[in-house]
């Protein structure tokens, strides 16, 4: 049952709460039915100052009841951010099962003897996005791997093989000012670290003069562009990255204080394959391995006959996906989300993001989402050509709900007030500890989709999308909260619902 017939009296109320924006969500309205008294809630705070000319969409839907609780343009085509990443994910369980491991292999391209390589090293990669990052090990268990298989010294290069997966590329309609951030780093078949490096910004002792940078070792051959200035004692650290379109170099702009420490900045890699190759190139000098040529991605040699026979040494297989989405979710990782959509493409294919986009469409026919209700574009939702109607969303959230709160989906999803991208969010309030959900955060873009037990006790599924909102980002988290906040503390008990309020 939907219930929006009184959304249109709310004026007085809205009015009320336009002259305080940290005024909770009164009920002025007596003896109203519970669910009329929710609709006018909802639509109250979405009147606040700062959302007022935004494009909502809401869908609230009892998992319990099997019912449609709420909703406010359920059908409209709205950009997810984040919040994709459910979809992305939840279809890439669907193709391979929370088991899943991704597979890493360590060829050599001629025999061993004596300890020597006299060849080149060869890393196959397939999409791993863990490796030396928050889900995966990093690379000393390679290194310890060569060790014991007597490997002491290589005669030869180390070469990135990402040929099992598309180049790295930005996806589609990506902002090119989102390339440089760690946020925006290029997804491939060898992913290191998550494919992000830091750094290091160290003011001169004049104002005005130019600052120095400084990089960890395997990032040594990341083309840099200075653009920083020292600026006046006590003003303010304002440092960014920019890859601009068609520059091979990264440039770091803005301004460091004289005297202060060091600042750093956590940037995209750049070329993945070659970040790769360059790390374990870097880890196996530090553990002992002699290494004799440089790293290089595959695509910058030329491919010898003898790379077709070349012996497996060692296989590193990732954590599985139920381990992956755990920091998927909670973090919000884009690199996770591009590799997990890979996984959507029919096996034995080439995983392109097309390739995985057609499995995607495929399985969300399967489960009666039309496909006229999202267009994805890519798998984090770093686009903004992504679009997704809230009840498309909350069909994946049906779907994959498990009302024990064990599976890998429902312990991944932050959870108000605890952790994740909702940590420090809905604290004090009866969402804490009991609302999980995926976040998605762009410019003028605020998303929220997941679950809440409600004051009785009542398992709902929701999706709040807000696009193009006027205000601050701030305004917008605040209103969504509202809403989340107001869901958690619903009730169907009129006595209850007559006490029932957002808090500040």
């Amino acid at each position: 049952m939907t219930c929006r017939s009184c959304v249109l009296a709310i004026s007085l109320l809205t009015v009320g709460l336009a002259g305080c924006a940290k005024a909770p969500v009164a009920l002025s309205i007596p003896h109203l039915d519970p669910l009329q008294q929710l609709a006018q809630d909802i639509a109250a705070a979405t009147s606040l100052p700062g959302v007022q000319r935004a494009a909502w969409g809401i869908v609230v839907h009892s998992l319990d009841r099997d019912e449609r609780v709420f909703d406010l343009n359920p059908r409209t085509l709205l950009v997810p951010a984040s919040v994709a990443k459910l979809v992305s994910l939840a279809a890439a369980v669907d193709a391979v099962g929370w088991d899943f491991r991704f597979e890493t292999t360590v060829r050599a391209t001629a025999p061993l003897v004596d300890g020597v390589l006299h060849g080149d090293l060869l890393l196959v990669g397939s999409g791993d996005p863990s490796i030396g990052g928050r889900a995966g090990q990093d690379l000393s268990v390679w290194v310890d791997a060569l060790w014991a298989l007597g490997l002491r010294r290589i005669d030869g290069r180390i070469i990135g093989d990402d040929d099992a997966v598309e180049e790295p590329r930005p996806q589609l309609a990506w902002a090119w000012d989102d390339l440089g951030y760690s946020t925006g780093v290029l997804f491939g078949a060898l992913n290191l670290g998550e494919n992000r490096m830091t750094v290091t910004v160290n003011p001169a002792l004049s104002l005005g003069d130019t600052p120095t940078l400084s990089v960890e070792a395997s990032a040594w051959s990341r083309p840099l562009r200075n653009r920083t200035v020292t600026g006046a004692p006590g003003s303010p650290l304002l440092i960014w990255p920019e890859q601009r379109p068609g520059e091979p170099f990264l440039t770091i702009a803005g301004s460091v204080p004289a005297g202060s420490p060091s600042a750093q900045l956590s940037v995209s890699a750049g070329n993945p394959t070659f970040w790769f190759a360059s790390g374990l190139r870097v880890a196996l000098l530090g553990g002992g391995i002699e290494v004799t040529g440089d790293a290089y991605d595959v695509d910058d040699v030329a491919r010898r006959p003898e790379w077709e026979g070349a012996t497996v040494l060692s296989t590193y297989r990732s954590p599985t996906l139920a381990e992956i989405a755990q920091p998927l979710l909670k973090d919000s990782i884009n690199l996770y989300g591009e590799a997990v959509l890979r996984l959507n493409a029919d096996r034995g294919s080439l995983p392109t993001n097309d390739a995985a986009l057609e499995g995607l469409g495929t399985r969300l026919a399967a489960w009666g989402v039309p496909p006229d209700a999202w267009q994805i574009i890519d798998g984090s939702g770093l686009s903004r050509r992504n679009a997704v109607a809230p009840e498309t969303l909350v069909a994946v959230l049906q779907r994959m709900y498990d009302p024990s709160g064990s599976s890998p989906w429902m312990t991944g999803l932050p959870v108000a007030g605890r952790d994740g991208t909702l940590a420090g969010r809905m604290k004090g309030t009866p969402a804490e500890d009991n609302l999980r959900a995926k976040t998605g955060t762009m410019s003028n873009i605020r998303t929220l989709a997941g679950y809440v037990r409600t004051r009785d006790d009542e398992a709902l599924a929701f999706a709040i999308m807000a696009d193009n909102f006027e205000g601050s980002g701030s305004a917008a988290t605040e209103a969504i909260d509202r809403i989340a906040v107001r869901l958690a503390a619903f009730s169907r008990d009129s006595r209850l619902a007559a006490a029932a309020t957002t808090e500040h």
